[in-house]
């Protein structure tokens, strides 16, 4: 399907940027044009649509490490680079954004599945193009959206991905929208991004590309 390249205009934060331009790169090597769009710089006829294998994996949600302390030094190193907040401040931010019972994602041949404690829902997705969003501070952002086929299903039936990339590429790390009512509501969620790494990094391993990348 054809991208659908509407731009969607946000109040943003400073806050919600700085999260959204966290940690990318997870040991690869991105092309200048990669790392302006990372930043949310980029010109929307380079974005291009993605298949779902781009996000392929186990994905873990960083959410538990926020309540357990283990991002408390990512914290730390943002307050003294964001005049104004405290690290207290940004942490009860960022425990807005993070939360989420789904503490595992699986994707594979277009099938999500949702781990939620000791119970789990899958669905297959069909690509519905993507929206560009274009923040009050003149930066960019792009979210890839797909649909559950099953009505039945007990997955999300409406998932967003934001992961700093504008093309094709396989996913380091991403931010997942989730909802049921639809695509359009969904793009107005700016609080809530439960965000994934891969699940075979560690709790030190995710916090060392927080706070170095």
């Amino acid at each position: 399907m054809a991208g659908h390249t509407g731009k969607f205009a946000i109040t943003l934060g400073a806050l919600l940027l700085s999260a959204q331009v966290s940690a990318h790169s997870h040991g690869h090597q991105l092309s200048e044009a990669e790392q302006m769009a990372a930043k949310g710089i980029f010109n929307d006829k380079d974005v291009k649509d993605r298949a779902l294998s781009d996000w392929d994996g186990t994905w873990q949600s960083v959410y538990p490490f926020l309540v357990d302390g283990s991002l408390d030094p990512v914290f730390e190193k943002k307050a003294k680079s964001e005049s104004g907040k405290s690290a207290d401040e940004i942490k009860a931010y960022y425990r807005k954004g993070y939360a989420t019972d789904v503490s595992a994602v699986d994707i594979e041949n277009n099938v999500m599945t949702f781990h939620t404690g000791s119970s789990s829902a899958s669905c297959r997705y069909d690509y519905s193009g993507y929206k560009i969003l274009t923040y009050a501070s003149g930066k960019k952002g792009v979210r890839y959206l797909f649909e559950c086929t099953d009505s039945a299903s007990r997955a999300p039936k409406f998932v967003q991905f934001s992961d700093h990339t504008i093309a094709p590429r396989h996913a380091a790390h991403f931010h997942l929208f989730m909802g049921n009512t639809s695509h359009e509501a969904l793009l107005k969620e700016m609080d809530n991004w439960p965000t994934y790494y891969p699940n075979e990094m560690t709790t030190a391993q995710v916090v060392d590309e927080m706070l170095h990348h």
